[in-house]
């Protein structure tokens, strides 16, 4: 079938994008899902960072590439062997599908899933097949097993998780990366107790959902810190007890003061080596220091060691919120539905197709907190 795709096929074009327009809006062939395999009629895709980590070259793929990777929508056929998913039935995409049988499916840790990380470096599906094609028959990799800004994708049924039809897709989309991500790192990274303290520094969509996930939790004091003060207005909004602009001189002391040495847990989310810095000079004693961001592969961030040490400080690393997703998608998504993790509160503006460049520029600038592409 044919099919309109946002397609990159440089990295790296110098913003403003509304002008160099790294993203082409092209038709593509999409052949039928093979076995094990489903097609979605996408409905809505959230713009992320991480998509804009592949446009601006941060995060380097092959290309040309489809890309989105945070999404929901219909399924409308599936491939041979798919038994449990049917056309009608409302799906969110997840952008690491699991094998159930590499050393960490089997550990309970699909987020580490050894094939799905080959693929989606090769920029196939998890059968090692590519379903997209361009004019000419050239073939187009998909972006993580998902390449979401599209109206159709073929994905595998490991990237699939079945939601409440009730749900509205456009916020059903964000639980595909956002709050999978963000209140994954507070309740299965993290795994933050009632009663404690959390500083959450880098306040854009995943960021956001791990402050939600911190009020959740039950965190007595959630402490909000981002350079745009928007983001802290917002913040504070959305349950946080204090907020901090990290470009104010002395910030990190004035967090270690007010919480006598520090926090219990700090939760990166801004993917730069200064966040991470913050994160960890505001950690208390014994405490954890989580992160979440995805930075240049080439940037390094200078941990002392003798603090680690001396002060029994954990850090962690967090990819998609050490989330099993079949099991925590659904959780979350009962606690939107019971009011508990407002996530729609989230989502800033709904775009089009033809105003994805536009939208990274805003998104680049810190303008918005979740931009949705809808259908």
């Amino acid at each position: 079938m044919r099919i309109k795709a946002a397609v990159l096929r440089t990295m790296g074009v110098r913003a403003p994008y509304a002008d160099s327009r790294p993203l082409a809006i092209e038709e593509l062939e999409l052949a039928p899902p093979g076995d094990g395999e489903v097609l979605v009629r996408v409905v809505a895709a959230g713009l992320c960072h991480s998509d804009l980590s592949v446009i601006n070259g941060d995060r380097p793929r092959p290309v040309p590439m489809a890309l989105g990777h945070e999404a929901a929508g219909v399924v409308e056929e599936v491939g041979r062997g798919v038994t449990d998913l049917k056309a009608g039935d409302h799906v969110v995409m997840v952008f690491v599908p699991s094998c159930g049988h590499c050393l960490p499916c089997m550990e309970g840790r699909p987020a580490l899933c050894e094939p799905a990380a080959v693929t989606n470096g090769a920029g196939s599906l998890l059968s090692g097949e590519w379903r997209l094609h361009g004019s000419g028959g050239e073939r187009v990799n998909h972006h993580v097993g998902v390449s979401a800004f599209a109206e159709y994708a073929v994905v595998s049924r490991n990237s699939l998780v079945r939601i409440d039809p009730s749900l509205p897709l456009e916020h059903a989309a964000l639980f595909g990366c956002a709050v999978l991500t963000g209140a994954g790192a507070v309740f299965n990274t993290a795994r933050v107790q009632p009663g404690t303290s959390v500083a959450v520094v880098g306040l854009g969509g995943v960021g956001l959902s791990a402050l939600l996930g911190a009020v959740t939790a039950g965190a007595a004091r959630v402490i909000a810190v981002d350079i745009v003060d928007g983001k802290l207005a917002m913040a504070k909004g959305l349950g946080a007890t204090h907020t901090f602009n990290a470009t104010q001189d002395g910030c990190a002391d004035a967090i270690r003061d007010l919480t006598g040495g520090g926090v219990e847990t700090a939760l990166e989310m801004a993917g730069s080596p200064q966040a991470m810095d913050l994160a960890y000079r505001i950690t208390r004693r014994g405490g954890t220091t989580v992160t979440a961001g995805l930075p240049n592969p080439t940037l390094r961030w200078p941990l002392n060691i003798v603090s680690l040490v001396g002060e029994e400080r954990t850090v962690k690393g967090s990819y998609i919120g050490s989330a099993v997703p079949g099991r925590d998608i659904p959780r979350y998504i009962g606690l939107f539905q019971a009011g508990r993790l407002p996530v729609d509160k989230l989502l800033s503006e709904r775009v089009k197709l033809d105003g994805l460049n536009a939208a990274f520029d805003r998104l680049a600038k810190g303008e918005s907190i979740r931009q949705v592409l809808t259908f």
